[in-house]
């Protein structure tokens, strides 16, 4: 199976993708983890991507690009969830092109549905992990208590002002991300509001029926 979870920023992609993972085995491609990880390893790729991320920019389109096909290549094309990308119509193009290649289509893209309200409470309470990138919600999915309090920061685009920005960033270069899924048919809208075991749940119910249509 090879899905994609989308949604704006606080919609809770990546506490999503890692329940996923632990229920039905696949593994999460995180587009910022392997940012990250490219740049900590100093290949020709990373220290590409550390020029960018070092100036303060957006590291480009076909790098990240380049990034998420080695990773999904590594997988044999099959059994992963995205997150995080694609983030940009073009790069949604690149996406399927590639997996179309090797014939191995997406099944899906879910959509997680959340309120502007929402997800500046999540952001504003939201926490993460400097070393391994995990984020955390102070109330509802807190730090564990093992976990060293000086690696947990908050990130200054947290910020309730900053959210607001990022939202209007989200609704003008990704939104249309969300229109060419729709009219490929592979956008499927959840209710990303609530608990996240509830909303895991409903993201259970609608992977299974993915699998149940797959094999009819």
């Amino acid at each position: 199976m090879r899905l994609a979870l989308f949604g704006p920023p606080g919609a809770g992609k990546g506490t999503q993708s890692l329940l996923l993972r632990e229920q039905f085995g696949l593994d999460v491609i995180s587009t910022g983890n392997l940012i990250r990880k490219a740049i900590s390893e100093g290949s020709s790729l990373g220290r590409k991507v550390e020029e960018h991320v070092h100036a303060g920019g957006l590291v480009p389109d076909d790098l990240v690009r380049d990034l998420a096909n080695e990773a999904i290549t590594a997988l044999m094309y099959d059994r992963f969830i995205l997150d995080g990308y694609p983030r940009t119509t073009r790069q949604a193009v690149w996406l399927m092109e590639f997996l179309r290649a090797y014939k191995a289509p997406l099944d899906a893209v879910i959509s997680l549905k959340v309120s502007d309200e929402v997800i500046i409470d999540r952001l504003s309470n939201r926490r993460i992990n400097r070393e391994t990138g995990e984020s955390y919600h102070l109330t509802y999915h807190p730090p564990p208590s093992n976990v060293d309090p000086s690696l947990i920061v908050q990130r200054k685009d947290d910020a309730p002002e900053s959210v607001k920005a990022r939202l209007e960033t989200y609704r003008r270069e990704t939104h249309p991300v969300e229109m060419f899924f729709r009219q490929a048919g592979l956008l499927v809208e959840i209710d990303g509001e609530g608990g996240v075991h509830d909303i895991c749940n409903r993201l259970i119910d609608n992977v299974e029926r993915l699998g149940t249509l797959q094999s009819t």
